[in-house]
């Protein structure tokens, strides 16, 4: 179990400047009266709406008590729990969606993670941020700095983020972890393009929909 939250446990915590897009979009690859469990759930925003309006089933995980007062709040049901341990309390296939926006690179075992929510979850809705975005590349190159844009709004000595990936990076984790990718969901300019050209150099970030490649 977690403990009350202090300034290191603000990697789960981290805003999301996309939000309301990202929340759009993950409400829309998730099937009516699914059964659905988000890890890092926040303030319970998401797994309200899914309850309110696609009738699922819900449960969150999350490690910052205020955040999990925000979602009780909701009545949203949440074990206050730090991912960096797992989730074993769960058994295998206890869920239909597996949900962790944003807060992928924020653990320390990102591996870990993915294997679990695809042993506990039929699918898992990944949503991560872009480090190959251009702009990302831009001020590397010309300030050679770490970079600071819109969606990635921290100093060095202040991120939450453990781990610095683009979407070829997690292309390769998720063959990693023997799952494969349903869809990929770049988020551009404000809209969620499947198929875009060009994505990991225009992706602020993207929606990743996973499953377990089958056993021969």
């Amino acid at each position: 179990m977690g403990k009350t939250k202090d300034k290191s446990d603000s990697r789960y915590c981290m805003p999301d400047p996309l939000a309301t897009l990202t929340d759009e979009t993950i409400l829309a690859q998730i099937p009516s009266r699914s059964r659905v469990l988000d890890l890092g759930c926040g303030d319970g925003r998401l797994l309200a709406r899914l309850r309110d309006e696609h009738g699922a089933s819900i449960q969150g995980i999350e490690l910052d008590v205020r955040e999990i007062h925000a979602a009780m709040a909701r009545g949203v049901p949440v074990i206050h729990a730090d991912l960096d341990k797992g989730i074993p309390d769960f058994p295998d296939r206890s869920f239909d969606v597996a949900v962790l926006s944003q807060t992928l690179q924020q653990v320390r075992h990102p591996r870990l993670i993915l294997d679990e929510m695809l042993r506990v979850a039929a699918r898992a809705l990944v949503v991560v941020p872009n480090f190959g975005h251009w702009k990302v590349r831009l001020q590397l190159l010309r300030h050679g700095r770490a970079p600071v844009t819109s969606s990635l709004p921290y100093e060095w000595y202040e991120t939450p983020n453990l781990h610095f990936m683009s979407m070829r990076d997690f292309r390769d984790l998720v063959d990693v972890v023997n799952a494969r990718i349903v869809k990929e969901l770049p988020l551009i300019n404000g809209r969620a393009i499947e198929q875009a050209w060009l994505a990991n150099l225009r992706a602020d970030s993207a929606l990743y929909v996973l499953e377990r490649k089958p056993t021969t």
